[in-house]
């Protein structure tokens, strides 16, 4: 197995570069910030980026926590992967990091200065320092069962090998987020918001209107909604509910960036 490194000071942009360098390299799987990512794929682990102080933040990088390395180490040796990336403020870190998930040491050493200009460096830089914003090699869709409840934005790249044919490109798409530890400080989404916005995209399908109780269960990895609502008499009943669910589950997600992991809809009186 052959691991490479990059290595860059915080913020300077080594997440964002790392899909092109696994790309440019042929390397299978990234492990960054706490995470193992392959190709579109969050395979195991949990993102520093969610703790709520900078110095756990490092602890969960540097995979401090016995039960998140094995995780690590158990999917590397299942997927018993070619070629590894793995990110790294220093070499000290990314020798802590291999030595924790059972890596040999790196064949490869890139740094950031040899992927990224000054000027795009210190662009990363003042976006760090003055937004809090943070680079995630994966997917909108993948980051949301971690950060549920965090603003997390798409980031839609099209990556070239150098010296290639034209036709060996590869469309990839990351993930800006705003973790609890950055300058924008922590927020929260209480439930009686949800539940108001679950109540107002009921009144939005034709047919229906909220009922009753909205409730709200939240976990870690998103939320679950109970909607009882009221059907007018006319309309396929069954078809009106399905719209209700899939009316909830849209306007929640886009509003709240929450992961709704479900949407239970109630029929609690039928209108003539």
């Amino acid at each position: 197995m052959e691991v490479y490194a990059l290595v860059g000071p915080s913020g300077s942009g080594k997440s964002h570069r790392a899909s092109l360098i696994a790309h440019q390299y042929g390397i299978d799987v990234i492990i960054d910030d706490g995470l193992l990512i392959k190709g579109s794929k969050i395979l195991a682990g949990r993102s520093a980026k969610r703790e709520h102080s900078r110095v756990a933040a490092i602890r969960r990088a540097m995979f401090f926590e016995p039960a998140q390395a094995g995780e690590v180490r158990r999917r590397l040796q299942e997927l018993a992967p070619r070629r590894v990336l793995v990110l790294g403020t220093s070499r000290a870190m990314v020798h802590r990091i291999l030595e924790a998930v059972d890596l040999p040491r790196p064949t490869r050493y890139i740094s950031i200065q040899d992927v990224a200009s000054p000027e795009e460096i210190r662009r990363a830089l003042r976006i760090r320092r003055e937004e809090g914003k943070h680079v995630i090699p994966a997917p909108t869709f993948e980051v949301k069962r971690t950060f549920s409840g965090y603003l997390v934005d798409p980031l839609r790249l099209r990556l070239f090998r150098r010296g290639r044919a034209p036709h060996a490109e590869m469309d990839v798409e990351k993930s800006v987020v705003r973790p609890t530890f950055s300058s924008l400080g922590r927020f929260y989404i209480a439930d009686t918001v949800v539940s108001a916005i679950a109540g107002q995209a009921c009144r939005e399908v034709e047919g229906a209107a909220p009922l009753g109780r909205v409730a709200v269960q939240g976990s870690e990895e998103g939320v679950s909604l109970w909607v009882e609502v009221g059907l007018r008499y006319g309309p396929y009943l069954p078809g009106v509910m399905a719209r209700v669910q899939r009316r909830v589950k849209e306007v929640v997600e886009h509003t709240t960036a929450l992961n709704v992991l479900s949407v239970t809809v109630v029929a609690r009186r039928v209108y003539i």
